[in-house]
């Protein structure tokens, strides 16, 4: 056998042809697990067309993938989903801060004290992604699973976070994003977002008023880190029907607090 000493850091050439290749098919394969988090299981020919790419290129791919355990194959179902390896590799991610122990023992107070579902996210560009959750134990209530995304001008924890931004990257965000409307209730106009965001940053808590799903509300509030950056948000989520306007004020304060406590244990100022 042949032993082949392994560089340290990047090449020192330029890429050759093949490696220009070899990062195209990281690529695409990147787009498939993207595309597979947002579905529970999908089959072959539906995958394919949603990363637009031919669906023997696609299943090479997902082979090579399943391989690793990135992706997982039912031949029952004939359906393909996120495998075990991928949630490794993604936890890494809350693994190297702090951050989701900082949030751990807030959320769990959050919902006891509001009896309504508590959520933890972080941001990513336009969209926030949800990383952690506890369930409130009413038999109806609000559910997200790890990894769920949602554009942050119809979340909670999005019109939370971007009440606080500078006024230029706010514009950048909602411009790459723009403001598809999801409910009646979506503020997807520029003027209705703006105005709701200047009430948010007053009182330091957003309202999301069924403004994704019908039937459903959600109260948010921003974490910082000890840089001062926005990171992400908490969140209490429920029934529409159990947030009426004296309770979200009172939930409000709740949601502040818990979120204040989150950025002051990552030493944050609040």
């Amino acid at each position: 056998m042949i032993e082949v000493k392994r560089g340290r850091g990047r090449p020192r050439s330029e890429p050759s042809l093949a490696n220009v290749l070899t990062v195209q098919a990281l690529e695409r394969g990147i787009f498939l697990l993207q595309a597979l988090a947002q579905n529970s299981a999908v089959s072959l020919s539906d995958l394919a067309v949603q990363v637009g790419m031919p669906a023997s290129s696609a299943h090479r791919l997902l082979m090579t993938l399943q391989q690793h355990d990135f992706v997982d194959f039912d031949e029952n179902t004939q359906l393909w989903q996120v495998g075990i390896e991928a949630f490794r590799v993604g936890s890494a991610y809350l693994t190297r801060t702090n951050f989701l122990d900082a949030a751990r023992e807030p959320l769990r107070n959050l919902m006891q004290a509001t009896g309504e579902t508590a959520n933890l996210a972080v941001m990513d560009k336009a969209e926030v992604v949800f990383v952690a959750q506890v369930e409130t134990i009413n038999p109806v209530r609000a559910f997200f699973s790890a990894g769920t995304r949602a554009l942050m001008h119809a979340s909670g924890i999005g019109k939370a976070l971007l009440a606080q931004m500078p006024k230029r990257k706010l514009e950048l965000l909602l411009q790459s994003a723009g403001l598809p409307q999801y409910t009646p209730q979506t503020l997807s106009t520029p003027a209705e977002l703006y105005a709701d965001l200047k009430a948010t940053a007053n009182r330091g808590w957003s309202y999301d008023q069924e403004e994704r799903y019908e039937g459903m509300s959600c109260v948010g509030a921003a974490i910082r880190n000890a840089q001062g950056d926005l990171v992400g948000g908490i969140s209490v989520s429920g029934p529409s029907v159990r947030f009426n306007p004296l309770q979200v004020a009172v939930i409000g304060f709740k949601v502040k607090a818990a979120a204040d406590q989150v950025t002051l244990t990552l030493g944050g100022k609040v």
